[in-house]
C-alpha cells in the first residue's frame, strides 16, 4: 500500500509535528529557558553565541543556529542544574527544607497523581531555582564585561530583587512539592507505624 504524508495535516516530512504540551513544557522550563539564559550571558564573550541570538532581520539566525541554540540550551541547563544541585538545594536543606523519606511502595496506583505532582510543583521548582543559577551566572558575566566601571546601576539592583524573587519561589515550591507527596505517599517512618 502507497503512503499518503501529504493528506495528514499533522505530518511534516514523514513525521509527525511536536507541540509544546504538558508532557513536554517541564523540559521546556526546567532546562531549555534557564540553560539559554545563561547563554545569553555568556555570549557577551563569543561572537558565534552572539550570532546564535541575534534578533535584527539583517543578522537573524540560521535554521543550524537555531539547532545548536537549542541543544546548547540544553546542555548548559544540565550544568545549571548540576549546580543547582550542588548549591541551591544545599541551602535548602540546611536550612530544614529537606525531602521527605516517602514510602514508595504505596506508589502502585497513584503514578499519575505523583506525575501530576511533579509537573506542577517539582517543574516549577527546577525552573525558579535554575533561573536562580542562570541569572547569576548572566549577572557575573555583565559585571565582569563591565570590570572598569565599578559603580553600581539599576540593572545590579535589578539583579538582586529578581534574584531574590527566584531564590523565596524556589523555596515555596519546593516545600509545596514536599506537602504534596507526603499528602499522596506517606513517609517510611509514618507508614510502618500503621503497618
Amino acid at each position: 500500500p502507497q503512503l499518503h504524508l501529504a493528506r495528514r495535516p499533522d505530518l511534516r516530512y514523514g513525521r509527525p509535528v511536536k507541540d509544546v504540551t504538558s508532557n513536554n513544557f517541564g523540559v521546556l522550563i526546567a532546562y531549555l529557558v534557564p540553560g539559554a539564559t545563561a547563554l545569553w550571558g555568556l555570549s557577551s564573550f563569543s561572537p558565534s553565541l552572539r550570532a546564535w541570538f541575534a534578533s535584527t532581520p539583517s543578522d537573524a539566525p540560521t535554521i543550524s543556529g537555531f539547532l545548536y541554540l537549542t541543544v546548547a540550551s540544553l546542555a548548559v541547563g544540565m550544568t545549571v542544574t548540576a549546580i543547582r544541585w550542588a548549591c541551591v538545594d544545599v541551602v535548602h536543606a540546611a536550612t530544614g527544607l529537606t525531602a521527605p523519606d516517602l514510602d514508595f511502595s504505596k506508589l502502585p496506583g497513584k503514578v499519575d497523581a505523583f506525575n501530576l505532582l511533579i509537573e506542577i510543583h517539582y517543574r516549577h521548582y527546577q525552573f525558579y531555582s535554575n533561573m536562580y543559577v542562570a541569572t547569576a551566572i548572566t549577572g557575573i558575566c555583565h559585571r565582569i564585561k563591565l570590570e572598569p566601571q565599578c559603580r553600581l546601576s539599576w540593572v545590579d539592583l535589578a539583579f538582586v530583587f529578581v534574584e531574590a524573587i527566584f531564590f523565596l519561589t524556589s523555596r515555596d515550591t519546593l516545600k509545596k512539592y514536599h506537602q504534596r507527596t507526603q499528602q499522596l505517599l506517606p513517609p517510611m517512618r509514618d507508614s510502618h507505624r500503621s503497618e
